[in-house]
């Protein structure tokens, strides 16, 4: 009996075993290669694994997949390594509808088993850098001039940076654990007065806020209480004055303030660059908006939803709410070339004062709802019409509502698409 028990439990073994050995990875510099039968097996391997959901077809997808091959053996020498991987979407659609894919390449990080959306660079070098703030410390300590220079240095241009020159770590602990996604956090204890020189603050504890990519920088000097660190953080994540474009609608997602919008022919004229630095000073001064701004020849789909056209008087002002509703402002609706910063003064005092007219997207072209929704929902509308034709003969479309910061981020990419700007390259294809 004891030696059929044995044959027994030798056949379970044997049979286990494949399944067993099938599901062990290493981290040995290579893309792993996904797919449903080892899947959950590689999220619950890994605390970090970066995932490229992809369709075969796509070529966004083909030209990501190199700097993935590149990234790959950089990012498993880390000392808390990530893992890279990749599954076919398209083929292993259970998998695509959990994860809610509705565009080729989507990329998430999984930290612990959880998923978060990336949208940061795909070139090899620049993602790595990106990806390393997804390992690195809450709060990072610095001990001397060189130990800050080296952090920023490290640090990049992807997110803004917090330095507490003398601020106690735990001031900065909870909240830098809860925008740990969304900026680097340090504390640097050994400064010399060039360093106080450089980032422009006068006097300690100070916590200094860094826009590399914008040239911008701003100091808080208390009180360092959790409320105070939080808000003035919360506030500092996005840049004095921020350009619109399909990718930095995505950093309005989780901001809850209201944007003042200001409408440009063409950003890089003298014209609009002198308005944008008087922009920067009321932006300081009123932080409780978000200040930022969009050209007409730039992205000109985004600019009409706004009743702007080539016949607009611009630079044009309003305040919009991120999602379907904007305010047009009561005696600011033009703005005149002579004293530009009363204007603006005039045109937020007048906003406060509720002297608006508020409205609502309405029905608009087919690039701009593609730039807002994901092209697959977008194919539905069109084939769902063109059937309801054929049967009817006359068709007739609902109005379409433009609006939500969320459908905004997830579709970002789709309008770049269609976009002559270089970073088409970095989009999906659906």
């Amino acid at each position: 009996m004891s030696s059929v028990f044995f044959i027994l439990s030798l056949s379970i073994v044997s049979l286990l075993l494949p399944s067993i050995s099938s599901h062990e990875f290493k981290l040995d510099g290579k893309v792993l290669v996904l797919d449903e039968s080892n899947f959950d097996a590689a999220i619950s391997s890994f605390d970090f694994i970066f995932v490229d959901f992809y369709a075969p077809w796509c070529g966004h997808c083909k030209r990501l997949s190199p700097e993935l091959d590149k990234a790959a053996p950089m990012l498993s020498g880390l000392k808390k390594p990530i893992a890279i991987a990749k599954i076919d979407a398209e083929k292993y659609s259970r998998l695509a509808t959990k994860y809610e894919i509705d565009g080729y390449p989507t990329l998430k990080i999984f930290m612990n088993g959880v998923p978060t959306d990336y949208y940061g660079p795909r070139k090899a070098d620049k993602l790595v850098r990106y990806l390393k703030k997804f390992v690195a410390p809450d709060v990072t300590l610095l001990e001397s001039d060189t130990g800050v220079a080296e952090f920023v240095e490290a640090a990049g241009t992807f997110f803004p940076i917090f330095i507490g020159f003398d601020v106690d770590e735990s001031a900065l602990s909870k909240v830098a654990i809860k925008f740990k996604k969304k900026a680097w956090f340090s504390v640097a204890k050994d400064f010399s007065e060039n360093a106080m020189d450089l980032y422009d603050f006068d006097k300690a504890p100070a916590l200094v806020a860094l826009h590399p990519s914008f040239n911008e920088q701003n100091v808080f000097y208390g009180p360092f209480e959790d409320k105070f660190v939080e808000e003035f953080i919360q506030q500092s994540l996005l840049p004095l004055t921020l350009p619109i474009s399909p990718d930095s609608l995505k950093l309005l997602k989780d901001d809850k303030r209201k944007i003042v919008l200001t409408i440009f022919e063409d950003e890089t004229h003298y014209e609009a660059k002198q308005f944008i630095k008087l922009l920067r000073g009321a932006a300081s001064a009123n932080r409780e908006f978000v200040f930022a701004y969009v050209s007409f020849n730039q992205w000109q789909e985004f600019a009409e939803a706004f009743e702007v056209d080539r016949k607009t008087s611009l630079p044009k002002m309003v305040v919009w709410d991120g999602n379907e509703i904007y305010f047009s402002v009561i005696g600011s609706e033009k703005i005149e070339s002579e004293d530009l910063g009363s204007q603006i003064t005039l045109f937020l005092e007048r906003y406060k004062d509720g002297k608006t007219i508020e409205k609502t997207f309405g029905p608009s072209f087919f690039g701009y709802i593609t730039s807002l929704l994901g092209m697959r929902t977008v194919y539905i509308l069109v084939f769902l019409v063109a059937v309801i034709f054929l049967i009817a003969t006359i068709g007739k479309e609902e109005p379409l509502v433009v609006g939500g910061r969320d459908r905004s981020e997830l579709a970002a990419a789709a309008a770049v698409a269609d976009s002559r700007d270089e970073r088409a390259s970095d989009d999906k294809e659906d």
